[in-house]
């Protein structure tokens, strides 16, 4: 659930809470689902550790009323065909291949959303309920319950957004079976002798993002934006402390007609210490193209160029459709 959906908010290193305006602001802001006409889908699709793993999500959102909208995603994010070799050897000490299976570990995040205007002008709010179930292969599975918390606020052009994540403060509580339990625990001798914590707490993150769009010469755009994204903990971001460490970023998108966009954005600031104890200063770098036509819009970005942080670049497309289009 921190990964991020939507190519075009990726490539902008996911500075779009304030400005979030369609069926991904079930995601990042739920009051922007207000914005949607009519109603929408989203779908993407990104690859990870050399297509080791999958990371899907699925979101549709429509409007009830001029003061209400609602919106459903599902998340899905799997390593599969994992080889179990727990079994390699038999009894006897002899291996036998035939005794080798496969299995899958999956993380699904199911949220519901709502959106209704405030009586106050320019602002709205929205909420996600979440549902979150992980399981990997007969070993081990949880249910996890949450809720997020958001809010948009606009005036002469200006957006600002804040967003809370996990509340309530997250909550997965694991199941794990004896049996398979047992054979991993007697696998490698002196080694995962004691059952794993059966609770995972997710503590809540704040994001707080301002943003606008500049409009030149009817035709070229300029959006702007910037986020601080907040955790309550001491962490390796660029300002960190006992009681919040905080992660800027910014995005920036360039349009033409409503038709073609650039985007680029920065983030994910760190302070990665290294072999000889000093600290240096990691980001990183993000770049996106979207087209739009007619209520269709691709997006594509290219994430982590340079593999500036730990992990290796992504390419990630997503794809918007207005329902609206087949009905006129």
């Amino acid at each position: 659930m921190n990964i991020g959906v939507d190519a075009a908010a990726l490539g902008m290193a996911n500075a779009v809470v304030a400005h979030s305006a369609d069926v991904n602001s079930g995601y990042w802001n739920p009051a922007g689902l207000l914005k949607v006409e009519g109603k929408q889908i989203g779908l993407m699709h990104a690859s990870y550790f050399a297509n080791i793993a999958q990371y899907d999500y699925a979101g549709f959102a429509m409007k009830i009323d001029e003061r209400s909208a609602l919106g459903v995603s599902l998340i899905r994010f799997g390593v599969d065909d994992i080889l179990n070799t727990t079994q390699l050897i038999d009894s006897q000490g002899n291996i036998d291949y035939n005794r080798i299976s496969l299995f899958s570990a999956a993380d699904y995040g199911l949220t519901f959303s709502y959106a209704r205007a405030l009586p106050l002008d320019g602002f709205n709010y929205g909420v996600n309920a979440k549902i979150i179930r992980r399981i990997i292969g007969d070993f081990a599975s949880s249910w996890g319950f949450g809720f997020d918390l958001g809010i948009q606020y606009e005036k002469n052009d200006w957006k600002v957004g804040l967003m809370v994540r996990d509340i309530t403060t997250t909550y997965n509580v694991w199941t794990i079976d004896e049996d398979a339990y047992n054979k991993i625990k007697d696998a490698v001798p002196g080694e995962n002798q004691e059952a794993p914590e059966t609770t995972e707490i997710t503590l809540p993150k704040l994001q707080l993002g301002l943003s606008k769009k500049f409009i030149i010469r009817y035709d070229y755009s300029i959006l702007a934006a910037t986020q601080l994204n907040m955790r309550f903990a001491r962490t390796n971001d660029i300002i960190s402390t006992n009681a919040v460490s905080i992660d800027p970023a910014a995005g920036f998108e360039f349009g033409y007609t409503d038709l073609v966009f650039l985007r680029a954005g920065v983030g994910n600031f760190q302070n990665v210490k290294q072999i000889d104890n000093s600290e240096k200063l990691n980001f990183q770098p993000n770049l996106g193209l979207g087209f739009k036509y007619k209520g269709i819009q691709v997006d594509y970005a290219l994430t982590d160029i340079g593999d500036q942080s730990v992990a290796l670049y992504s390419n990630i497309f997503s794809l918007k459709v207005d329902l609206g289009i087949f009905s006129r």
